[in-house]
């Protein structure tokens, strides 16, 4: 049985930094594509960040250049670092993990969300 068990969510300031972390069990750790998505109130969830099984990484363009998103299969581990925060990075911030593709598909994987309120 796999689990995303997702940390590190609060409040900051703008400006401000946070580091989230998600660790998964249930299947082999490396064999997986794993990313961040986050839901702002009344959007639709968007993808953040991901970090294939080789360690490719792509971004949001809304994200490029202050998040940073890294992995440590021997912890099992996936890290978001978050810089240069700002009031519209406020969301619920989900770990997502796929086994069966190099991209997200209907059979990923969800963690259950860690709040992230950036304030003014």
């Amino acid at each position: 049985q796999v689990q995303l068990v997702e940390s590190g969510g609060g409040l900051v300031q703008a400006g401000g930094s946070l580091r989230l972390s998600c660790t998964a069990s249930g299947r082999t750790f490396s064999n997986s594509i794993m990313g961040w998505f986050r839901q702002a109130p009344g959007k639709e969830r968007e993808f953040a960040a991901a970090i294939g099984r080789s360690g490719g990484i792509t971004y949001a363009d809304s994200v490029k250049g202050r998040f940073t998103i890294s992995r440590d299969n021997a912890k099992k581990t996936v890290y978001l670092q978050m810089t240069s925060l700002r009031v519209e990075d406020t969301a619920v911030y989900y770990c997502a993990a796929d086994w069966s593709s190099t991209t997200f598909t209907e059979r990923a994987y969800w963690g259950q969300g860690t709040q992230v309120t950036v304030s003014s």
